[in-house]
């Protein structure tokens, strides 16, 4: 089980009434129905990341136009390498690949989850 920072609890459910359209498209079209259970706004540590699935240690993080500032992209990498060293691994996908290759999206994660679980058999 990964710990996690339980002041963030209060802030993850208000994200998850409060997601990005793109947020929204990818839990809704996808992984809300997804065969492999995934969460949304999960705390992991000291984050909250947008999407996790425990069976795959599978992180999905959609970032908007402040990630691609040199200051959010240092926090950002940061964070992967967090999340890494508990063993999970983390796709990231700007919000216009949701917009615009919507399907390739969802197969990048279906491919990622698939491989996982083969590995591990």
């Amino acid at each position: 089980m990964l710990r996690y920072d339980g002041k963030l609890i209060a802030r993850a459910k208000e994200l998850r009434k409060n997601m990005t359209p793109w947020e929204i498209k990818l839990w809704t079209q996808f992984l809300r129905e997804y065969p492999v259970r995934f969460q949304r706004q999960k705390v992991i540590g000291n984050s909250i990341v947008d999407f996790y699935c425990a069976k795959a240690r599978l992180v999905v993080e959609l970032d908007g136009g402040g990630h691609y500032l040199p200051q959010q992209q240092l926090v950002d990498a940061q964070r992967t390498k967090a999340l890494e060293a508990l063993g999970l691994r983390v796709l990231r996908f700007c919000n216009t690949d949701v917009d615009g290759s919507f399907y390739e999206v969802c197969t990048v994660i279906d491919n990622t989850v698939q491989q996982t679980l083969a590995q591990r058999k």
